[in-house]
C-alpha cells in the first residue's frame, strides 16, 4: 500500500470561554481540519501546518482527543 493511505490521524480539542475546538492533524504531509463549536453551530475549515504543530497544540492547550467525537462532528451527527 501507499503511503498516504495508511495515515493515522492524530486528534485535539480545547474548550475555550464557551468555544470548543477539535483538530485533526495528519502527521506526514502536515496537513488537517479545525471544527470550532460555538452555540450549537460547528464551522469547518482545511488547514496547513508545519513540522512543529504538535507541540505548537500543546504550547495551546490542547488535550489529546478520539476520532470519534471529531467525525461525529465532522459528518454532521451531533
Amino acid at each position: 500500500m501507499a503511503k498516504g493511505s495508511n495515515i493515522v490521524h492524530e486528534y485535539f480539542r480545547k474548550e475555550i470561554e464557551g468555544l470548543t475546538i477539535l483538530v485533526r492533524v495528519n502527521p506526514i504531509h502536515y496537513t488537517g481540519t479545525e471544527i470550532t463549536l460555538q452555540d450549537g453551530v460547528a464551522e469547518m475549515r482545511e488547514m496547513e501546518f508545519d513540522e512543529e504543530i504538535l507541540e505548537d497544540l500543546k504550547v495551546d492547550g490542547f488535550t489529546a482527543s478520539s476520532a470519534l467525537e471529531f467525525n461525529l462532528y465532522l459528518n454532521g451527527l451531533v
